[in-house]
């Protein structure tokens, strides 16, 4: 079950990773700005959601196992861990399967930033602002729903 749970949290920041890509949105003259813009918010917005719903699959099976209180406590480690995966792979251009393709790299972006807080205030600043961003729709969604958390 680690392994598995290791593997989904390793790609979860893929489906909010989505959200990124609105950054290349520019004008064309071939195609109409507004669906260009409807395109990617379609899938940025169907990304963030099935993100969303497999992450209540797994808050309610650690729920089952370990109580309410830590299975939302693991809900806001990943959201705030996709934050940071967003960070890495917008900014510093990693990939999910880097952990194989490359791992002394990205262990080594890792340890600077822990190891040098200040001088990577980007780094915490989109983790922190990505992080907030998404527990809020995560629990906005939930609570609209009528779910129990």
């Amino acid at each position: 079950m680690l392994l598995l749970g290791g593997t989904w949290l390793l790609f979860f920041p893929n489906a909010p990773y989505i959200l990124t890509d609105l950054i290349h949105l520019k004008p064309r003259f071939d195609v109409p700005f507004w669906f260009d813009l409807v395109l990617l918010l379609t899938f940025a917005w169907n990304g963030v959601l099935l993100g969303y719903k497999s992450l209540h699959n797994i808050q309610k099976i650690i729920q089952q196992l370990y109580g309410k209180t830590k299975a939302l406590a693991f809900v806001v480690f990943c959201l705030f861990i996709s934050g940071y995966g967003i960070y890495l792979g917008r900014f510093e251009r990693f990939n999910s399967w880097d952990i194989l393709a490359q791992p002394y790299s990205l262990i080594y972006e890792i340890k600077e930033t822990i190891l040098h807080p200040f001088e990577h205030y980007h780094t915490y600043g989109v983790t922190l602002f990505f992080g907030v961003f998404l527990t809020l729709g995560y629990f906005s969604i939930f609570k609209l729903k009528g779910s129990k958390y």
